[in-house]
Formats: structure tokens, sequence, C-alpha cells
């Protein structure tokens, strides 16, 4: 069984969403790490970079396989999570802590809304 904590919100592409003040910090869900397994390098994106929902963001690579990671929501890149640079197996390790990937400022914070709640990715992913 995932962990799949009720404070936040999904997509169907895996990454999590929670909102913190006026930004919202992006991650890859605990079921999307298992399943891609140890994560050994992440691509993040530049901080200011314009970040449009569906769109690609920057990527994970496993030893087996890699995946890009989406933007859940419209706006600009405010952070990135540098620590992953040198140490990406925080994303396994810690997937909605230490593992965060980046932090959008949304420009229509409603998006938010529409994003799956933790039954409905339950949902999505089988469980």
């Amino acid at each position: 069984m995932s962990n799949i904590p009720e404070n936040v919100r999904y997509t169907e592409t895996h990454e999590w969403v929670r909102k913190d003040g006026e930004n919202y910090v992006i991650g890859l869900t605990d079921h999307a790490q298992h399943e891609m397994g140890e994560i050994v390098m992440v691509e993040l994106p530049e901080v200011g970079a314009e970040a449009t929902k569906g769109d690609s963001m920057g990527g994970l690579e496993a030893v087996k396989t890699a995946e890009d990671f989406y933007a859940p929501l419209d706006g600009e890149v405010a952070a990135v999570n540098e620590e992953l640079e040198a140490n990406p197996a925080l994303v396994n390790e810690e997937p909605f802590a230490t593992g965060w990937l980046f932090t959008i400022k949304a420009s229509d914070g409603s998006q938010f809304d529409s994003l799956l709640t933790a039954e409905e990715y339950k949902t999505h992913i089988g469980e």
C-alpha cells in the first residue's frame, strides 16, 4: 500500500501538490517512486521558468527507467529542491518531505481545487 496523505492533492501523472502560503509545493507520489525504483538523477526546472499545467518540467532517472514530471498548475517556478542534485534518493526516502521537487507561484490557484483528492488518487492507482 502506498502512503497517500489526505492533506495534498494529486495528478493523474503521479505528482502531489501542497499549498504553502502563496506557493504550491510539488513532488512525486510515494506510489510513483516505488514503481520507478531507486532514483539516481533528478533534472529540475529553472527558477523563474514558466509552468503551464500538463507541460513537462523536468525528469527523474532511476536505475532501469526515466520519466518526466509535469506542472500541475499554471504559474512560475518559485524554487527548486537543490538538495536533490547531490542526493536524488531523497525522492525515494521522503517523497512528501525532503524529497519535494519544486514550487510554483500559481497564476490561477483555482486549478488546485480540480486536482485529485487522496480518495480519487487511490481509485486512480487501483488501491
